[in-house]
């Protein structure tokens, strides 16, 4: 396991730096926007399991689970049910590109506040659905929290976070995701057993994560990046040395101040983006989301119920099979806060996806042999050796490219385009998590168990990437790292140059 190892961090700049109360309980409460997002991956996938939700909204996937002779993987192929699931994540890509107005010009404290009454309203809608209409209105909403809060957390966690520990800090929201979606199938699990109302009862508790993340961003402090990007110098100082525990803050407080006025000579973030000298930090975070949904992780955990009666296995198994796996996703997660700032991302990322290729050519061919149209059910130890090697992919993809995929784009772009970058990240995310949500049963109609095999080669592609193209960033403080990390990298240093930062269409940003 890759927590089991040590490396010294290598020479740096090393602010001086208390791990604060203050610090532990702002992440704790910012990363409750997580809690929320993980739960409503989790919960859409046990509802859409439930009888009772599919006579209501969706009658014909219920016909044709119950008395249709169709093939197996072919039972919930429905664009509806996909897009029950689906419209969060297209209506939060939206949503990302207002939160990041919102982070970058009212600050990352606000933007969770704005998140948390989406996500409250979107779950009143959604347990008070009495149409089809309602519920997919009551996902919007919720998708248009998961845009602001996607946004402004990760930023939010990297900037209050000492140097050090700031990659454990910041997995604190992928964290509590896999919690939220170990919840949501514990709570699909109980609600299941009660009819003909036990899918409210899934979708209206949303609320407990929606109400925390809302409280919590009323009293968190706003990052001392994010205040002195607005002017705020005093206070932004005052929270700097709150936050770190020190009155001598005045190291990192400069290097702050001069990040802002770099980040003040920039009028268009988005069209600075695309300048040369970004293009290492957004080529790479483009790439992590698109390679984060095509591990196939979000097939697995929004339809995971779905998938395991698709196998064959009986609605109570297919639910207790899905919590397995939430668990197993928690624990792994923890392994990552551990190891992330001693092994570093590289490691990380390149052993999962020797675990994740391997478990998921397993599946393949398990399910190539043993799964036919029409079968009735896996045996009992072909399906617990199936429940195991989709832990093991679940276990290598948490303490990897869940987090990862967030940790290293919001701690890569400077500060002048860091909400823009945060912005793209979240976007390109989304759109891919969208049409994996969207498409998913089909391919399963279609492809059957060579979707596993689908998935596997990109696993190749994206563990090919990374141990060619993404530097390592442990240690390295946030302000540092064009000169620390892009300026040293075999490839990507060819994009950097030594001018100033400055807007539009400077003459000055030579091509070397």
């Amino acid at each position: 396991m890759a927590g089991g190892f040590s490396v010294s961090a290598p020479a740096g700049s090393q602010f001086e730096a208390k791990i604060t109360p203050v610090v532990i309980i702002s992440c704790l409460m910012a990363a409750t926007g997580g809690l929320m997002f993980g739960y409503d991956v989790g919960i859409s996938g046990g509802v859409t399991s439930m009888d009772d939700f599919l006579i209501k909204f969706f009658p014909k996937v219920y016909r044709r689970k119950t008395e249709s002779k169709d093939s197996n993987y072919c039972k919930y192929d429905n664009q509806g049910l996909q897009l029950f699931t689906s419209s969060l994540y297209l209506a939060g890509l939206t949503a990302t590109f207002f939160a990041s107005y919102t982070t970058r010009n009212l600050g990352r404290k606000l933007t969770m506040l704005i998140a948390g009454v989406f996500f409250l309203v979107g779950v009143i809608l959604n347990g008070a659905a009495q149409d089809l209409t309602m519920l997919i209105i009551g996902r919007i909403l919720l998708g248009c929290g998961v845009g602001f809060a996607n946004q402004a957390v990760p930023l939010f966690l990297s900037e209050i976070a000492p140097t050090r520990i700031r990659g454990g800090l910041n997995i604190l929201f992928q964290l509590n995701v896999t919690i939220g979606i170990l919840f949501a199938n514990l709570i699909n699990y109980g609600t299941s057993k009660i009819h003909p109302w036990g899918w409210r009862l899934s979708l209206s508790l949303a609320g407990v994560p929606a109400l925390l993340l809302t409280l919590g961003a009323l009293f968190v402090e706003d990052t001392p990046n994010s205040l002195v990007e607005r002017g705020r110098l005093e206070e932004g100082k005052a929270v700097l040395k709150k936050i770190r525990g020190t009155d001598n803050v005045e190291p990192e407080f400069n290097e702050i101040l001069e990040a802002s006025r770099l980040a003040h000579q920039v009028k268009h973030p988005f069209r600075n983006l695309l300048k040369r000298r970004n293009r290492p930090q957004l080529v790479i975070a483009i790439l992590l989301q698109i390679f984060q949904q095509f591990t196939g992780i979000n097939a697995i955990m929004f339809y995971a119920p779905v998938l395991f009666n698709t196998l064959g296995f009986k609605s109570d198994a297919s639910l207790y099979s899905a919590v397995i796996t939430g668990a197993v996703n928690v624990l792994s997660t923890v392994v990552s806060i551990y190891s992330v700032d001693r092994v570093g991302r590289r490691v990380l990322l390149l052993e999962a996806g020797v675990q994740m290729f391997i478990s998921q050519v397993v599946i393949a061919i398990v399910l190539g042999i043993k799964v036919t149209d029409h079968s009735e059910n896996l045996s009992h130890g072909y399906a617990i050796f199936v429940v195991v090697m989709v832990c093991t992919f679940v276990s290598s993809f948490a303490w990897s490219w869940g987090p990862l995929g967030w940790l290293i784009p919001s701690e890569t772009f400077p500060m002048e385009t860091r909400s823009a970058g945060q912005s793209v990240t979240v976007c390109v995310n989304l759109l891919f998590t969208f049409v994996i949500a969207q498409a998913f049963l089909s391919m399963l109609c279609h492809l059957k168990y060579g979707i596993f095999a689908f998935f596997s080669g990109w696993v190749v592609v994206m563990s090919v990437f990374v141990l060619f193209f993404l530097p390592e960033t442990k240690n390295v403080p946030i302000e540092e790292m064009t000169e620390k990390v892009w300026k040293h990298h075999w490839f990507w240093k060819r994009f950097m140059d030594d001018h100033r930062v400055v807007d539009g269409d400077d003459k000055k940003n030579a091509q070397p």
